[in-house]
């Protein structure tokens, strides 16, 4: 089993910046990634991040805007968002996968997931 808690969410201007937290317990997990889901859209991939090297996967519609980083000691993962666009308004959720997933964009590739954050961007 695998814990997640997520904080960090709220409203924000566009152009403006918040920090994701995803608190983790329990089993390690191999990847931990970043979804959002908006009103009446699907769930779409954020970032992730393998804990154990480091390596970050973005979307493309966020890079050079967000980045995601861990804290092994904390057992946290982050997610770094600047100039934030209304569009960016979402539930943000992260998962957890145990395994080493070939697609990390997928959701199925995760096992565990928290109860997500919300982010609202004004324009």
């Amino acid at each position: 089993q695998v814990q997640l808690v997520e904080s960090g969410g709220g409203l924000v201007q566009a152009g403006g910046s918040l920090r994701l937290s995803c608190a983790a317990s329990g089993r390690t997990s191999v990847v931990m990634g970043w979804f959002r889901q908006a009103p009446g859209k699907e769930r779409e991939f954020v970032a992730a991040i393998r804990w154990s090297s480091g390596l970050r996967y973005f979307a493309d519609f966020v890079k050079g805007r967000f980045t995601i980083s861990r804290d092994n000691a904390k057992n946290t993962v982050y997610l770094q968002m600047n100039s934030l666009k209304p569009e960016d308004t979402a539930v943000y959720h992260c998962a957890a996968s145990l395994t080493t997933p070939l697609m990390v964009a997928t959701a199925d590739a995760y096992d565990y997931w928290g109860q997500g954050t919300q982010v609202t961007v004004s324009s």
